[in-house]
């Protein structure tokens, strides 16, 4: 997968997770394409794990597996930040 597809594929899912887990959290639009970004990296590699598939493109099974990843690495900062 190209960068541009990464790049738009961490918009999609940054967003859907935003929409999912709405509240306030810092940065604006860089860091929820970031979030989602690294979020479709994670769910990539937790779903290759768990024998589910891997992110190959820009389509329906990756995008969800991207959001998948996008929401629980957004879970995961808001936790530590309430720690912090």
């Amino acid at each position: 997968m190209g960068v541009l597809s990464w790049i738009v594929l961490g918009l999609i899912a940054g967003l859907v997770a935003k929409l999912i887990m709405p509240g306030r959290d810092p940065g604006g639009v860089v860091l929820t394409i970031l979030i989602g970004i690294v979020g479709a990296l994670a769910g990539g590699f937790i779903s290759t794990r768990l024998g589910l598939g891997t992110v190959t493109g820009v389509n329906f099974r990756s995008v969800l597996i991207a959001i998948g990843g996008a929401v629980l690495l957004l879970a995961i900062l808001r936790a530590m930040r309430r720690r912090a």
